[in-house]
């Protein structure tokens, strides 16, 4: 009886050493919220852990033997316990509503309302208001659910404008609608910015809504979009409406809660679930600049990149970002973002802006 919890106490402490960096950067992707730093540093304790109870029960495997053998009626009573205890837990999340990964928070400011084909959209005409770093950013959204300085100064589809597409960088969080990227690009160029982003959209999000919100426009002098390496998890997401092969609108797929849970805490991928994505996203990125193009306005894919790119987010983000996109990768110093955040400030902002504005102006 010993030989089976030596053979797990073996098999935990290969799984430990198996799991080297480069196996996990590959299942474990980059993450928008996580430092790269605390990221390897979780992923270390974790390993160390699972490698300390493995050699707890290869050394410990004679005890562990006779208190599984020695009182088989408990055991037993401990394995119908957990199981019974695992379909409790799934039958009380049924009950509560789980929401997508990218709308965890529902009274978040800028709110959100929920969409058939896009998940969720801003809620239109409304100003709301949020702390951030000690002061109170106001989020005004007009009527067709765009960002701008008041609710009664909408945008105006019929002018010539730049449209921008994306999620909270996009949008400008914790910055104001002057600071925001589509302000300040407007501002510089002396072209109004129309600003789509909405909070915790994935690639393929962005193109739905961009293909929704373009026709209304007459005269769209450019798109610019957006893709971080940071926020590429999003795209391999199945709970919400989203893109598959072919770029197919999917709905959101339903798993049970605990799978759903076990996900969010442990965010592991498989290479094919990647590759999957990495194809897929191409294809999205491929697509916008096609859209944009049709209606005679310049596309232009902005990646911001804080500080030094580590060799996981590089090798991603040329898995992704093709020779023949049109893609303008601005570097940022890592201190230009919120306190205590991930969103570029006012500063970082106004930089992207500037790129935006010198690579608009030269085509």
């Amino acid at each position: 009886m010993e030989f089976v919890p030596a053979t797990a106490g073996l098999a935990l402490i290969v799984i430990a050493i198996a799991a080297r960096q480069s196996w996990l950067d590959r299942h474990f992707l980059p993450s928008f919220f996580i430092p790269r730093q605390w990221y390897v540093w979780i992923e270390t304790a974790v390993r160390l852990a699972i490698g300390l109870v493995g050699a707890l029960l290869v050394l410990g495997r004679s005890r562990v033997s006779r208190l599984v053998t020695s009182s088989p009626a408990m055991t037993g009573c401990v394995v119908v316990a957990a199981a019974l205890a695992l379909g409790a837990g799934e039958v009380t999340l049924r009950s509560i509503r789980l929401r997508p990964t990218g709308w965890l928070v529902p009274e978040e400011e800028p709110k959100r309302q929920p969409d058939p084909q896009l998940g969720w959209v801003l809620a239109p005409s409304r100003t709301g208001t949020s702390v951030v770093g000690g002061r109170s950013i106001d989020y005004a959204i007009d009527a067709a659910g765009y960002r701008v300085r008041l609710v009664d100064e909408p945008v105006d589809p019929g002018r010539p404008a730049i449209v921008f597409v994306g999620e909270s960088v996009m949008f400008g969080e914790g910055i104001t609608w002057e600071e925001s990227i589509p302000a300040r690009t407007g501002a510089i160029l002396g072209v109004p910015g129309a600003n789509l982003a909405v909070h915790g959209y994935s690639t393929d999000q962005i193109l739905l809504r961009l293909r929704n919100e373009l026709p209304h426009f007459r005269r769209p002098l450019a798109v610019v979009s957006i893709f971080m390496t940071e926020l590429f998890g999003r795209n391999l997401d199945d709970d919400r409406p989203h893109l598959a092969a072919g770029l197919a609108w999917q709905p959101a797929v339903s798993a049970p809660r605990l799978v759903s849970l076990a996900a969010l805490l442990v965010p592991y991928r498989r290479d094919r679930t990647v590759d999957e994505g990495v194809r897929m996203t191409r294809d999205v990125l491929r697509a916008t600049a096609e859209l944009a193009r049709a209606r005679g306005a310049t596309p232009l894919i902005v990646v911001p990149q804080f500080g030094v790119e580590d060799e996981s987010q590089r090798v991603l983000r040329e898995r992704v970002l093709e020779s023949d996109l049109p893609v303008l990768v601005v570097r940022l110093d890592p201190d230009w973002r919120l306190p205590w955040g991930v969103h570029p400030n006012a500063r970082g902002a106004d930089v992207i802006a500037q790129a935006i504005a010198a690579r608009l102006s030269h085509q």
